[in-house]
Parts: structure tokens; C-alpha cells; sequence
């Protein structure tokens, strides 16, 4: 079996590049990002799943650079919002995060703790256009609920209101190695790399 060289990882978040480049470390393939197009518009994320968002991502950016492509849509889902900002995470109301953190607390206002929540991720790789559907894809999550306060430096997006029970912190309190042991993006990805891997 032919593996490919080339591997182009479909996102321009900064925060999540570092923390694909760190699962993927090693692996066997040349990464690439969107950067390496950065006149290349993002498609419309139109899916109602994330998993439907990770496979229209993967599909466009694959077809543009005519590379092999991974692709992740992620977020936030709390109950109490009846899993809202979910797929929207991104798009929630605020031009910073702090401001997306103040609306998510006025809504929560009314509900009663705990806030249960959780994030996931949701992969799709594509390497041949021409099949119906990604030739590896899974979703993956970690559960744990909102803190009462932003807290933490590390991380980034809804790290610092994300408390994980067992590690009695938020996701911004702990660095991105502690993190990606448990967190959503970190499992999806692993598992990515023991597909690929296993295809040598």
C-alpha cells in the first residue's frame, strides 16, 4: 500500500495546529496547513453535526490543494443550553473570547449548577475524492462542566470555563500535554495516528 508524503492538516487556528502537530509528532508524513493557502476562502460550515461539518472541510480542502486532508470540526455543547453553542462554538456572539464567556454565564444565569457540558471533536480524512465517503473518520469527547469562572492561562477558545473533574482544574489550568491525555481533540487524533499507522 502506497502512504502518502504529504498530509494537509485543514485548519488556521493557531491553538489547534500546535495541538495536532503535537499528537501527530513524528508521524510519518510532512504536515502541512492552511496557511500554505492562505488566499483560499473556507468553505461554508452548513453541516448540522460536526461530524458532517469535519467531512465538508475535508472534501473542499482536499479538492483545492489536491493533498491528502484531515479535518475536524469541535466544540462546545452544554446541556443546560440544550447543547448550544455546539456546532456554532465559533460563531457564538462576542469578538473575544472574554465576551463569549460573559454571554455563555448570563444564559447559564437562570439554570441551576452544575452545568454539565462537554467538548467534541469530530474527524474525517480524505484521500481519495472520487469515494463516497472519508477513508478514516471519528468522533471522540471528553465530559466534565462549567466552571463558575474563567480560570488559566494554557489552552485556548473554551479552555479556561471547561472544569474536568478528575483533574480538578479547567482545561486552561493545565498545559496542552495534560490536556491532550483526555481531551476531545487529542483522543481523535490518536486515533488517527494508530489508523495511519497501521496502514505501513
Amino acid at each position: 500500500m502506497i502512504i502518502p508524503t504529504i498530509l494537509l492538516v485543514a485548519t488556521t487556528n493557531r491553538g489547534k495546529a500546535r495541538e495536532i502537530r503535537l499528537v501527530l509528532d513524528g508521524l510519518s508524513a510532512d504536515l502541512k496547513v492552511l496557511t500554505d493557502w492562505p488566499d483560499v476562502p473556507a468553505p461554508a460550515e452548513t453541516g448540522r453535526t460536526f461530524a458532517e461539518n469535519a467531512r465538508l472541510k475535508a472534501r473542499y480542502y482536499a479538492g483545492v490543494s489536491g493533498l491528502p486532508t484531515v479535518a475536524e470540526d469541535s466544540g462546545l455543547v452544554i446541556d443546560a443550553l440544550d447543547g448550544r453553542p455546539g456546532v456554532t462554538s465559533a460563531r457564538y456572539p462576542g469578538a473575544t473570547y472574554a465576551e463569549k464567556f460573559a454571554g455563555l454565564y448570563r444564559e447559564l444565569g437562570v439554570h441551576p449548577r452544575p452545568w454539565s457540558a462537554r467538548f467534541v471533536c469530530a474527524l474525517a480524512y480524505v484521500e481519495r475524492l472520487e469515494a463516497r465517503e472519508p477513508q478514516f473518520a471519528c468522533e471522540a469527547h471528553v465530559d466534565g462542566e462549567i466552571a463558575d469562572r474563567p480560570r488559566g492561562q494554557y489552552g485556548f477558545g473554551y479552555d479556561p470555563i471547561f472544569f474536568y473533574a478528575p483533574y480538578g482544574r479547567t482545561l486552561g489550568e493545565v498545559d496542552d500535554a495534560t490536556k491532550l491525555a483526555v481531551a476531545h481533540r487529542g483522543q481523535a487524533f490518536r486515533a488517527f495516528r494508530r489508523w495511519w499507522e497501521a496502514r505501513r
